[in-house]
């Protein structure tokens, strides 16, 4: 889902941001500090989610909601729980108190996905796209997606382990934009350095997910985002 995050605190903004980032199935296609610069972004960009707080200069966030003929969905993520009643007469997903921990961020994010699902009518598991291609000394290589079993960042380069090819395809591209391709299907980040395909796991070992022979490390910092695509026991 694309979604915006809006806070006129620069803590407060720089820490949705780092959730939303952890989490696979959104994707940050702008920040704004006040409800006018959200919505000139909103004339720019198609957003399907709004991260927002209430109280700020200016027009506050009940307001910039109710100013929009076609809002997106709403979550409110604000410090005034006396807020909240009018936060949900406008249909807001959910509505979030600061502090927020992480794990309440997530399931609130969760709602908002089940809810983007029924309103697109799509199934809950999005259909892999055939494939995409990429560079490999000067030829255009061929990847199909659901061969993928993990890819791994070098710095400006990845390699690209398929379960039909006995060596990786090697690619100058960053990790991050491989995700951001490939993060509306069941590829996820588990550590600085990989994305595995979730229906390529085989087991999960405390600090390790297998894929098969091959263990890789997860990190604390994305194990949220993994349990949101694999049911890991905590």
């Amino acid at each position: 889902m694309r979604c915006i995050a809006v806070d006129d605190e620069k803590w407060v903004l720089d820490l949705l941001v780092d959730n939303i980032s952890r989490v696979p199935f959104l994707q940050l296609v702008g920040r704004c500090k006040n409800a006018l610069e959200a919505t000139e972004l909103l004339h720019r960009e198609a957003v399907d989610l709004i991260f927002l707080d209430i109280q700020m200069p200016g027009l506050d966030g009940i307001q910039f909601v109710q100013s929009l003929q076609h809002p997106p969905m709403i979550i409110f993520v604000t410090a005034y729980k006396e807020h909240a009643w009018e936060g949900f007469e406008l249909a807001a997903v959910d509505y979030l108190l600061k502090p927020v921990s992480f794990e309440r961020f997530l399931k609130a994010c969760n709602k908002a996905q089940e809810l983007f699902r029924l309103q697109q009518k799509t199934p809950a598991t999005k259909e892999l796209p055939p494939s995409f291609f990429v560079y490999v000394e000067y030829n255009q290589v061929k990847i199909n997606i659901n061969e993928i079993v993990y890819i791994e960042g070098m710095k400006d380069y990845v390699k690209i382990y398929l379960t039909t090819a006995p060596k990786p395809v090697i690619t100058k591209m960053s990790l991050k934009a491989l995700e951001d391709k490939l993060l509306p299907y069941r590829l996820v980040r588990i550590h600085k350095s990989y994305i595995i395909a979730a229906d390529k796991v085989t087991a999960v070992k405390r600090d390790l997910i297998c894929l098969g022979a091959v263990e890789l490390p997860l990190s604390e910092s994305y194990r949220a985002a993994v349990e949101a695509v694999l049911p890991l026991n905590k």
